[in-house]
């Protein structure tokens, strides 16, 4: 059968080969009597126009060499009806449609009908109204967030406040936490409430929203705000930092030496060493911290400050500490320094003046006549029994529990008895007798450490352990 359908003419504007091609793909699948033809440039198209008269125009919405606004001043002065599309593949393909017609009078009052019937949004398209929302909004907000700061207040994230520097660092955890609860609430407040006021009433899903292409004064308050709560943020940090660095010129010096895997606390001003930290309440402390071989960091959660141990006479470091409240506490590392990382543990004792000039009163007349003491004193503060046990469990070095006297098979297979002689030189030169399945962990520097006497005090008490 003969198509009678008149033939349709279709134009298509641009420099670009392929959208003309990819078009024409496009129409012949969908219309059988459609003739093309391409032009690239502005002056070609608006010959064309004028010579050939087509049905349908497509224009590249995207090619800059097609004025758009000189081409449809030509559409609208135009007498002969025709269609415009102007397509933009950058878009996702949107489509802008002109269609220049002629109606009667009668068409025309049918379409003013249509128009008329056509049932309105009742979506908003302005901005009016948001007065409300923003107050109900706001109001929601401010809500959420007091019920959020106190939610985090009331699940005791921090640890118990026990010093001077804790007091200065918690209120700008606080001010954290605050800005935490708003900004959560910010968020799902008002995700929220859009989900709720905004959404399509009943017999609109069909018809569009408001088109919102921006908002300048909304984009440079979000913009100022955040800058704004830096820089205060950064200002309290400041100030808080030379706050918990303030110096007391009366404060006591304590140097803190540490090592794998534990703490020596030496008190100059009163000529003892201690493997407990033990503190005057309400007096500012000194502690210059250094290390025998790695990094470690001093930290107790409760003081809230830290600062790390470097290895190296030149490197020591300084930590001011003024303890407010009483009780025990514990120190520990927070630097990852070797196998017994998670075990170097040392008391920390804040107690009353009294108390505290008692226990330095104990410890200055400590001194024995008996090695065995000694031995044992000196063990404990060099950190030898960090790594030897004296009850016979195991660990990272063998234990001293009945190791006198008694034959030990080294790395080597060979097997030697354990006397004086051994244990010195085991002291003294660790890696030249290592025992039989044990690393070679010990520091070699003990003999710079402890003195002749020391040690020979050291192996008294071994030799005490049956």
């Amino acid at each position: 059968m003969r198509n009678t359908h008149p033939v349709r003419k279709v134009l298509i504007a641009s420099a670009n080969p392929l959208f003309g091609k990819g078009l024409q793909q496009i129409y012949r699948q969908r219309f059988e009597a459609v003739e093309f033809l391409l032009t690239s440039s502005m002056e070609e198209t608006l010959t064309e126009l004028e010579r050939w008269q087509p049905d349908l125009v497509i224009v590249d919405y995207d090619d800059k060499t097609i004025h758009r606004e000189e081409f449809l001043s030509h559409f609208i002065t135009g007498q002969r009806p025709m269609q415009v599309m102007l397509v933009s593949l950058r878009e996702s393909g949107a489509v802008v449609v002109y269609d220049r017609k002629t109606l009667t009078p009668a068409q025309a009052d049918e379409w003013l009908s249509d128009f008329q019937t056509y049932p309105p949004s009742k979506r908003s398209h302005t901005m009016k109204g948001n007065a409300r929302h923003l107050f109900i909004a706001g109001g929601l907000v401010i809500v959420a967030t007091a019920l959020v700061y106190l939610a985090l207040l009331g699940v005791n994230l921090l640890p118990a406040q026990a010093s001077t520097q804790a007091q200065a660092i918690d209120r700008l955890f606080n001010a954290h936490f605050f800005m935490i609860a708003l900004l959560f609430s910010l968020i799902t407040v008002f995700i929220g409430y859009s989900l709720f006021a905004f959404r399509s009433k009943p017999g609109t899903e069909d018809q569009p929203g408001a088109n919102i292409k921006g908002n300048n004064t909304l984009e440079i308050l979000w913009t100022l705000i955040p800058l704004a709560t830096v820089l205060v943020f950064s200002f309290f940090g400041a100030r808080n930092l030379a706050e918990t660095r303030l110096a007391d010129p009366q404060a006591m010096e304590v140097k803190v030496v540490a090592r794998q895997w534990d703490w020596v606390f030496e008190y100059p001003s009163y000529g003892i060493k201690s493997n407990e930290l033990y503190l005057p309440v309400n007096r500012q402390v000194l502690l210059k911290l250094t290390s025998l071989d790695v990094i470690h960091s001093f930290w107790v959660p409760e003081f809230r400050v830290k600062q790390d141990a470097l290895p190296g006479e030149n490197l020591v470091k300084e930590l001011r500490i003024t303890p407010i409240k009483e009780g025990r506490y514990t120190v520990m590392c927070a630097e990852l320094c070797g196998g017994a990382h998670a075990n170097m543990n040392r008391p920390v004792v804040v107690v009353s003046k009294q108390e505290f000039d008692a226990w330095v009163s104990s410890k200055v007349n400590a001194a024995t006549a008996d090695p065995v003491e000694r031995g044992k004193r000196w063990a404990e503060l060099s950190g030898c029994l960090s790594c030897h046990s004296v009850d016979g469990s195991k660990l990272v070095g063998p234990t001293w529990k009945g190791a006198y006297g008694h034959e030990v098979e080294l790395a080597d297979g060979s097997k030697v008895l354990a006397d004086e002689a051994y244990l010195y030189a085991s002291i003294v030169d660790p890696a030249s007798q290592m025992v039989k399945g044990y690393p070679n962990s010990m520091p070699a520097n003990y003999a710079d450490q402890l003195s002749d006497e020391q040690i020979r005090d050291i192996i008294e008490y071994i030799k005490s352990l049956k």
